[in-house]
């Protein structure tokens, strides 16, 4: 029998392996299972944040636009989401068409690594489930704090924390080519990228519909 810790087919795998740039039916398929089963990680790690009904808000890898679409509750700003997959900018284009056709919303294909905004852009940029795909985290973290504007807000979501004990997690790892940060190596590297008052937030992700894929939540609050 399989350990119920290793990921156990090639099905399983080839619909993993679009978590890093969703394409074709079965990125279609992750992002509307990845809009269940973020759900709950999301409403906590929105809950650290203190949204403004002014503030302007960048969604990096919006995946399936769901947050975009939380955003758009919570401000009376515009609100872009920002996606390098073309499935990702269809769906939540389709997701959050009404707010797009009132003006209210922008979904864009584009890179972290080359944002295509003006500096001083925006109030608070955020990305959840993503930064494990970055190309370079630390320089990629100063290309998001050139277009927040003075006092903006960087803020990370994630469901994975280092374990080096966990054959899933370094199965995952090798199979999707990404990084998993801790607490610490967030906090050095947002320093090294200019950020201020850094601030982290955990909890043991037992709320997740992916218990299996889950070592616990973080949440990163980062400063300009």
């Amino acid at each position: 029998m399989a350990d119920k810790k290793t990921i156990r087919s090639q099905e399983e795998k080839d619909l993993i392996i679009n978590a890093r740039k969703p394409e074709g039916e079965l990125g279609d398929q992750l992002l509307d299972r990845m809009n269940k089963s973020h759900e709950s990680l999301a409403q906590w790690g929105v809950s650290h944040l203190d949204i403004a009904k002014d503030d302007v808000i960048l969604d990096i890898g919006c995946g399936g636009g769901v947050n975009v679409e939380r955003f758009l509750k919570m401000t009376d700003n515009k609100v872009y989401g920002l996606d390098y997959s073309e499935v990702a900018v269809e769906k939540s284009t389709k997701l959050n068409q009404a707010a797009i056709d009132e003006g209210r919303c922008e979904i864009i294909q584009g890179s972290v690594s080359e944002l295509p905004f003006e500096d001083n852009t925006f109030d608070i940029i955020t990305g959840f489930e993503t930064v494990y795909f970055w190309p370079d985290f630390i320089n990629d973290s100063k290309e998001v704090r050139r277009v927040l504007k003075d006092d903006g807000i960087m803020f990370i979501c994630n469901e994975a924390i280092p374990n080096e004990g966990d054959e899933r997690q370094k199965e995952l790892i090798d199979l999707l080519e990404m990084e998993i940060y801790s607490e610490d190596e967030f906090d050095e590297y947002l320093r090294e990228a200019g950020f201020s008052d850094i601030i982290c937030f955990s909890k043991d992700g037992q709320d997740s519909l992916d218990k299996e894929l889950v070592t616990g939540w973080l949440c990163v609050i980062a400063r300009k």
